[in-house]
């Protein structure tokens, strides 16, 4: 009995080393593919922000620095003239309140009428769902500014082109095939029990909806919203086709006003108005991701 368990002592003690020799040696055979990895994300990263640095940098020169043979990337000193000048503009704040009507416009539309369809879509059998889905992925999958055109024909015999709600319809046209797509995923992930236990304590069908469903749906209304704010909110062509008069110009327009008395681009300027013209989404978004990641754990409790 004292040689058995010897024995198994032995054994247990030489499988210890064994077993950890055989970690550290699949640990080094990792390490070639983390470096790898690691070093694929730092050049894409740098690539990707570099960009950025370079619009901060120039945003912030010396007029004298910002058109030089030499790049210079850093400032002699940092110097707020650029931004006073881009703010010094008399169309900033009317362009800025454009932009706010038509995003937030589009967001209140296109996520009311993507919140019920994807529901509608997920939740309701009725003849014809199947090819609704077709259609909304195939005019997701179109090129915007392949249905620039045909949308200008038809919001202009309607007498829309030129007005707020004929570019907040045109962007939430863009919007909510994607909008639908992503929350009707979310709808789908929630399990049938949930309307069903509520439909036997009494609840009704609208009832379920915003008490049951909506709540659990949250994050993907967040990540709707943050599709459908930066995309209306950057949008250039659109609001360039529909808006002919300069009073009802949005920001992204606003951006390309910046020349010289000689007809040139104030690039200083420009990259100045191009970073104030980016706070608001950085800001959106990270206010939206603090709700979206609450919203995420909120309807893991849920379901």
């Amino acid at each position: 009995m004292t040689t058995a368990t010897g024995q198994r002592t032995a054994l247990a003690g030489t499988a210890a080393p064994e077993a950890a020799g055989a970690r550290v040696i699949r640990r080094h055979r990792r390490r070639p593919i983390n470096w790898g990895a690691n070093i694929t994300a730092i050049v894409f990263s740098i690539v990707w922000i570099f960009p950025v640095y370079w619009m901060l940098n120039t945003a912030f020169k010396p007029k004298d620095e910002v058109m030089t043979a030499t790049p210079r990337f850093w400032p002699s000193h940092l110097d707020a003239t650029n931004f006073i000048v881009a703010l010094a503009q008399t169309s900033f704040l009317q362009d800025l309140r454009n932009s706010v009507i038509c995003v937030f416009g589009t967001l209140i539309i296109a996520l009311a009428l993507g919140v019920f369809a994807s529901a509608a879509l997920s939740r309701f059998k009725f003849r014809g769902r199947k090819a609704i889905l077709v259609i909304i992925l195939a005019v997701q999958m179109l090129p915007s500014t392949a249905l620039l055109i045909p949308q200008f024909l038809v919001f202009n015999r309607a007498g829309l082109t030129g007005t707020y709600i004929g570019l907040i319809l045109a962007y939430v046209a863009s919007v909510l095939p994607f909008s639908i797509w992503v929350m009707r995923g979310f709808f789908l992930a929630i399990p049938i029990e949930l309307e069903e236990a509520a439909s036997i304590d009494g609840a009704g069908t609208w009832r379920i909806l915003f008490s049951v469903l909506f709540p659990l749906v949250t994050p993907g209304i967040i990540a709707s919203s943050i599709f459908a704010f930066i995309a209306a909110w950057n949008d250039y062509l659109t609001a360039y086709v529909f808006m002919s008069d300069s009073s009802k110009y949005t920001l992204p327009l606003w951006l390309a006003s910046f020349t010289t008395p000689n007809g040139g681009t104030d690039y200083g300027a420009q990259m100045a108005a191009s970073v104030v013209f980016s706070l608001p989404v950085v800001v959106f978004f990270l206010i939206i991701q603090r709700n979206l990641v609450s919203g995420i754990s909120s309807g893991a409790v849920k379901g």
